[in-house]
């Protein structure tokens, strides 16, 4: 514990993980533990139905994968700036909005915060992505006001934001011996967010820091897109999808996309979804496959299939081979397969988008990409051999860093923080 713990905290709330961050008596940011030692927590609730408990992070996605009846709810983040954010969720015999969701987590953040400083933080600088929404400034001004009243009814009493690309510059400053000019790519689960930005140790000190900043950009394309562009790919088609049926129709797309997508899986359970699945049936030549996804419905077993196809996409992304998607519990021995090749074919049109917007920041910048001294890397998304690979075919020739992947948005919001 820290006596001298400061009242300002830095909260990347991010989409598929978060992490918070605090400046030490020396000025230096440092990570807190949120779970036992682990800095960086995934952004996930279970309401435990057996005990009514509520749980967060590793610990929520392990109950479920364990079985305990409940509802998990992950992507929390892909509803801010949407009017689903208003609706509820039936949790046991009550229900709850996905506003008072946002909310629970952040408390959580907060009192685990409070738990390893010695005081429970008053203020936070949460970071957000250039776009909540592309193209959509109305729907962005809600997200970012949803969020600060979540944080509020967190108990934060003073809420600041800061640019997560920004942020993740921040943390890099501290790295850098001479001045630089940076692209920051940070790839998140649900954005991609870029800035164009110079740094170095005689800029640091500087109170403000805009003039520094050459350009920013984001798209709305990230990790949670890589997904269920996979798992349309690879394990939907066991299911039915692209199946064609006895009058050579296909069988319709909806469940298929909302099942792959993190943040829809949960409206897929509601009687009123399950009876219009159900009656698909006799859309189906191979009733087999119905019977496959009837059993992702009535046993729930979205978010596990979710959880297989992103650990075959990080396992096959680590090794360059082959990742098993195993599906038992769907059916006995039904099995997918992810290799590297087919992953890079699968997500190419999503990875050119990416790629192409972070060029876009440079070119907004005003500069040719060998003026860059280097790409600073931040986001768990950043490391996927596909894009990295895509990456250095636009930006040949210029020095690719990585950084703390899921900690150096936080240590840099505790920066910003520091300034205040």
């Amino acid at each position: 514990m820290n006596p001298r713990a400061p009242a300002t905290v830095g909260i990347d709330f991010g989409t598929s993980n978060s992490a918070v961050a605090w400046l030490d008596a020396e000025g230096a940011a440092r990570l807190v533990p949120l779970e036992g030692t682990a800095t960086g927590m995934p952004t996930a609730v279970f309401f435990n139905a057996e005990d009514r408990t509520t749980h967060f992070g590793r610990q929520a996605i392990g109950l479920y994968l364990a079985g305990v009846e409940g509802r998990l709810l992950r992507s929390l983040k892909s509803l801010l700036g949407s009017s689903l954010l208003e609706e509820e969720t039936a949790i046991g015999s009550g229900a709850l909005s996905f506003r008072a969701i946002i909310t629970l987590y952040l408390s959580r953040l907060r009192a685990q915060a409070g738990a390893h400083l010695g005081t429970v933080p008053a203020q936070a600088v949460i970071g957000r992505p250039v776009h909540f929404a592309d193209d959509a400034p109305e729907r962005d001004r809600r997200a970012q006001a949803a969020l600060a009243d979540c944080a509020a009814a967190a108990g934060f009493t003073g809420v600041r934001f800061e640019l997560e690309p920004i942020a993740a510059a921040l943390d890099y400053e501290r790295r850098v011996t001479r001045e630089v000019l940076v692209l920051v790519v940070d790839i998140g689960g649900g954005t991609s967010d870029f800035t164009v930005v110079r740094l170095g140790p005689e800029r640091a000190a500087r109170a403000d820091r805009s003039g520094d900043v050459l350009a920013t950009a984001g798209i709305h394309i990230a990790g949670t897109d890589y997904d269920r562009r996979l798992n349309l790919r690879n394990v939907m088609p066991l299911l039915g999808y692209h199946h064609e049926g006895p009058e050579g129709r296909e069988v319709p797309s909806g469940p298929f996309i909302d099942l792959s997508s993190w943040h829809l899986v949960q409206w897929m359970y509601v009687p009123r979804r399950v009876r219009e699945v159900r009656a698909l049936r006799s859309d189906y030549a191979d009733p087999r496959l119905h019977d496959r996804l009837m059993a992702v419905l009535d046993q729930r077993l979205a978010h596990l299939v979710l959880d297989q196809v992103e650990r075959a996409k990080i396992a096959s992304s680590t090794s360059g081979g082959r990742a098993p998607i195993d599906l038992p519990a769907v059916e006995r021995g039904l099995q997918a397969q992810l290799d590297a090749e087919g992953m890079a074919r699968d997500l190419d049109p999503l990875l050119l988008q990416v790629v192409d917007r972070a060029a876009d920041c440079v070119r907004a910048a005003g500069l040719q990409p060998d003026q860059l001294d280097a790409l600073y890397l931040t986001g768990g998304s950043s490391s996927l051999r596909p894009f990295l690979a895509r990456l250095r075919q636009r930006f040949p020739g210029t020095d690719i860093v990585e950084g703390d992947l899921f900690g150096g948005v936080a240590t840099g919001l505790a920066y910003a923080g520091g300034r205040a």
